[in-house]
């Protein structure tokens, strides 16, 4: 079970070689994105590690409302559009409605699906209707087995190029653990991408 995508020649699955997804959380400006992407694609590069940059226009479950968010779709979509064309590298960004799918597929070689709204239908399935790669970040409150029912819905919209990502589950208040069997079993439905970052993360602990 592989997904790949092209021009690039990456591929993610079992049989495929490790591939790092990495960026600033969220998009600042162009030049601070470009600098980042270089950066990171030079580590990479001289480790033989296929890249995907990831940097979110929009981080729409900030703690506070008062916090930075991004620049938005049109200005992130534009810069996100300027690192893959200058570098050469695939581009990742979250969506958070149906409405921005079509839009985002424009510019994005892998839509996401941020893991609060992992079984959101009309959301899952307009993402797969752009025929570009999907992936579904689990949600901290979900079973691993049932990340089956979000690839399906993926499925229905049209999409057949699904990843998922394990980022911990909720264990008390503000804290998230990992459980390492879950990635075997999430792996009969797609290749499972691990989020060391995310995993370790206080949600809501500032």
């Amino acid at each position: 079970m592989n997904v790949t995508i092209a021009p690039f020649d990456l591929t993610f699955g079992q049989e495929s070689p490790f591939v790092f997804i990495g960026g600033p959380c969220v998009i600042e400006d162009r030049d601070h994105a470009l600098f980042a992407a270089e950066r990171i694609g030079k580590a990479c590069a001289g480790a033989g590690v296929p890249f995907v940059y990831k940097s979110s226009f929009d981080k729409a479950n900030r703690s506070s409302a008062s916090s930075f968010r991004g620049v938005g779709i049109d200005e992130g979509l534009m810069i996100l559009e300027k690192v893959k064309g200058e570098l050469g590298v695939p581009v990742l960004s979250d969506i958070h409605s149906p409405e921005e799918a079509k839009t985002a597929a424009s510019v994005l070689d892998i839509l996401q699906i941020p893991a609060f709204l992992c079984r959101q239908t009309d959301l899952l399935m307009a993402a797969g209707a752009t025929g570009r790669v999907v992936n579904v970040k689990k949600g901290q409150f979900m079973a691993p087995w049932d990340m089956g029912n979000a690839v399906e819905k993926v499925r229905a919209g049209g999409g057949d190029r699904i990843l998922l990502t394990e980022r911990g589950n909720s264990f008390g208040y503000n804290t998230l653990v990992v459980d390492m069997q879950g990635l075997p079993q999430m792996a009969r439905f797609a290749p499972v991408i691990f989020d060391a970052g995310h995993s370790v993360q206080k949600p809501g602990g500032l």
